[in-house]
């Protein structure tokens, strides 16, 4: 009977555990991990939710950037923080592209890492200079087959997202691009709109200040771009794998109690649709995400999937 009892007793507690981590978080500051430099749309949409978060829930929220290593830093920094909810990575695209660009990777995202929602996501497009004679992708690839090895598509950097869709370009239209990599937006925007560059795959939030000096031809994602009713998605034009989009992402360490990811994930979604934050993130070129954690875990797995095969068959690796 004694042991029945103390059975009993210890069921109840357990089913207690995650009631009361619901109830009592947050109950201490908030440190939300930002793996690049102040300054950038991941540091600023970390602001904007920090600033809502400490505004709804009466607890500090504080961003720290801790970049290098291509984000894995700050990535790793959260997977080994403890797993109660209150470090909370931004994370990127990029995330998902390392495990198939890195060998030596201290940890898998897919398994380290739990979703709680998407904050943003980014179609990106693929323009040529204004005084380029293409007018049309049909017409652009025509221009590059004519002369082999002339041209060349810029990129953020080797393993880029623009790297992979350059090369995802190459293999699908049979042509011989050759890659130029820069280190970051800034200077791959001014050598696509100076001429030094042939074309460019260029993210909508780098683009959108410089669309009146540069010609899209096409664009990343399921749907036009609102702000580009007229440029077609590549699936529109026959390509395929261009579907993901790039996206701005909240993580906490696997592990976390489903009722605080839970939690975490209903407000910030209610914070997405505030007006003022909805505009924030329409003003840096984005479109609002959202999302319920499983949702986001299946966008996850599908640009994972699709990510690593571009990866393996362009044969894209980054020094390590």
């Amino acid at each position: 009977m004694i042991r029945r009892l103390c059975l009993v007793a210890g069921l109840a507690s357990l089913l207690a555990v995650p009631a009361l981590a619901q109830t009592s978080y947050p109950s201490q500051p908030l440190k939300l991990i930002v793996p690049y430099p102040a300054g950038g749309a991941t540091d600023t949409l970390a602001r904007t939710v920090a600033q809502k978060l400490q505004e709804s829930w009466g607890q500090a929220a504080m961003v720290e950037n801790r970049p290098g290593a291509g984000g894995t830093i700050g990535n790793q920094a959260v997977v080994k923080a403890p797993p109660d909810g209150y470090t909370v990575l931004i994370g990127i695209t990029a995330l998902i592209q390392q495990p198939s660009l890195m060998d030596k990777l201290p940890y898998d995202p897919l398994k380290d890492l739990a979703p709680v929602t998407m904050i943003a996501r980014s179609p990106s497009l693929l323009a040529v200079p204004l005084d380029s004679p293409a007018k049309t992708l049909k017409d652009f690839i025509a221009m590059v087959k004519a002369s082999p090895g002339k041209y060349n598509f810029g990129s953020y950097g080797a393993g880029t997202s623009a790297h992979i869709q350059g090369a995802l370009l190459n293999m699908q239209a049979g042509i011989d691009l050759v890659h130029v990599p820069f280190q970051g937006a800034a200077p791959l925007v001014t050598n696509l709109v100076g001429g030094q560059l042939a074309s460019a795959f260029i993210d909508s939030a780098s683009a959108r200040p410089h669309l009146k000096s540069m010609r899209p031809l096409a664009v990343t994602g399921t749907q036009r771009m609102p702000g580009l009713p007229d440029v077609p998605t590549f699936v529109e034009l026959g390509y395929h794998s261009f579907d993901p989009y790039g996206w701005f992402g909240v993580f906490l360490p696997a592990g976390t109690p489903a009722p605080v990811v839970q939690k975490l994930s209903e407000e910030i979604n209610r914070i997405l649709r505030l007006p003022d934050v909805t505009a924030k993130i329409e003003a840096l070129g984005l479109q609002v995400g959202g999302g319920k954690p499983e949702e986001f875990q299946k966008v996850l797995r599908a640009d994972a999937a699709i990510y690593a095969k571009i990866i393996k068959d362009a044969n894209i690796t980054l020094a390590q």
